[in-house]
């Protein structure tokens, strides 16, 4: 039997303002100035999770804090555990944003604020979901809460704090929505994501920046140098040249390769939602295939010699890069920074020593799309939407997510609100109000469709 519709009785004003509220938080954790920012986002949702009647905490780590909170009021019912972070990405290039970062602003019906869908939006939603529910009644299942301040650093503190807490973490499922859906109205059922091995390159010349006329010619240039080390990590095929890379990557198999080439997705209209004129990648593979299951080695920053304004005749003494590789299923993170550690000394030209340093990492995981967790949350996006889910990888990396499974032994399940559209991590990241509204529904039918199973 179908439960009432609940979309009535959705309060989407004041939904909207205290989302704005929380958004309006700089809550950066990469860099240590917003450090009181990131508590004081903590301490806000831990404050308004203790008055929808839940056993709320701001806890301590290392690094930033971890609000955990729960209701356990549904005897005999599954445990479910939602899990998100409200830690953002920093907010530069500054000046390529329309409207201020931290001030929330919609336009053309979309609220444009950092963290807007990464990952405040959508964590909210299911705040707000809880609260539907309980605004009609008693909640369908137990409920407990997982929030926390350091996802976009590379959850460092985490795994020490499953480990810490993992009896009172127990739960049947787990719920994360911090990704995309396939496309607008098309509701999504993440099945697998890709895993990341975090690098930066340093290259080391002289031992101080030289006069490109006195020495240009004879000394080593770390800039040149570098970019022919990025150059070499990649073939005219697109496949990243790093030897071992591609030892254990699981192929895609003729059924997903089958379903993906079904979804309604056009590489022209792909290219034009981003200004390009042309998608390049590892040849042999669709758009779809290289980003959800195929594996990547991108730059994600430069560096190096004088920037500023006019002209300085100098050959650099040092340059670095930052460099992301994304994984797949059979490849493991720790072993991919090695190779990368190994490989890149011995292609850097004579004259510049080179570093490759390691800054985070995350494990590729991929699920089976049959359970009853599966079929509940079909049966909740067909409530919000009309129509059953599609199921997609994505190309992103949540490094939680392998530790759920290693410490906490729970199925996840990824119920993604966002669009690739909303540009997380970019300037002008922004978040459809029609899907916070959505999300907050779809989080109420789920945990509803959760307490049937």
């Amino acid at each position: 039997m179908t439960s009432p519709d609940l979309s009535a009785h959705l309060d989407r004003d004041v939904a909207q303002q205290e989302l704005f509220d929380l958004l309006r938080i700089p809550s950066v954790s990469a860099d240590p100035a917003y450090r009181a920012d990131v508590r004081r986002a903590a301490d806000w949702l831990q404050a308004k999770l203790s008055g929808l009647g839940f056993a709320a905490r701001v806890d301590d780590t290392p690094g930033h804090p971890v609000v955990y909170a729960e209701r356990q009021d549904a005897p005999g019912k599954p445990t479910v555990l939602i899990y998100g972070h409200y830690d953002v990405q920093p907010e530069a290039p500054l000046e390529e944003w329309v409207t201020p970062p931290f001030e929330p602003t919609v336009r053309d019906g979309r609220i444009y604020a950092r963290g807007s869908t990464d990952d405040k939006g959508q964590a909210f939603a299911h705040v707000r979901g809880v609260e539907l529910l309980l605004s009609r009644g008693a909640l369908p299942v137990n409920v407990k809460f997982l929030l926390e301040g350091e996802e976009e650093v590379g959850s460092p503190s985490i795994v020490p704090y499953l480990q810490a807490h993992a009896e009172e973490l127990k739960a049947d499922v787990i719920v994360i929505s911090d990704g995309s859906r396939f496309a607008q109205g098309v509701p999504t059922i993440t099945y697998g994501l890709r895993g990341l091995s975090y690098v930066e390159i340093l290259v080391q010349g002289a031992n101080r920046d030289l006069h490109s006329g006195s020495y240009g010619g004879a000394a080593p240039n770390p800039i040149n140098a570098l970019c022919e080390i990025i150059a070499a990590l990649k073939d005219d095929q697109g496949r990243v040249t790093i030897p071992g890379f591609y030892d254990g990557v699981e192929p895609l198999t003729a059924q997903e390769r089958e379903m993906w080439a079904s979804l309604p997705h056009d590489d022209a209209e792909f290219a034009a939602s981003i200004g390009v004129s042309a998608l390049p990648g590892e040849a042999g593979y669709s758009v779809l295939e290289r980003i959800w299951g195929r594996p990547t080695l991108d730059v994600n920053g430069i560096w190096g010699g004088y920037q500023g304004e006019g002209s300085k005749t100098v050959i650099a003494a040092k340059a670095g890069a930052k460099v992301s590789m994304r994984l797949v299923p059979g490849q493991d993170p720790a072993r991919i920074t090695s190779l990368i550690q190994e490989y890149v000394p011995k292609i850097a030209p004579a004259g510049v020593t080179v570093e490759v340093r390691n800054h985070h990492g995350g494990q590729p995981m991929r699920f089976s799309t049959e359970s009853p967790s599966i079929r509940a949350a079909n049966r909740a996006l067909r409530r919000v939407y009309g129509r059953d889910a599609v199921f997609a990888r994505t190309g992103g990396s949540i490094p939680i997510v392998a530790a759920f499974a290693e410490i906490l032994k729970t199925e996840v399940l990824f119920v993604d609100m966002g669009l690739n559209e909303d540009a997380p991590h970019s300037p002008n990241e922004s978040f459809a109000v029609q899907d916070f509204e959505n999300g907050i529904l779809t989080s109420a039918y789920l945990l509803q469709e959760l307490g049937r199973e």
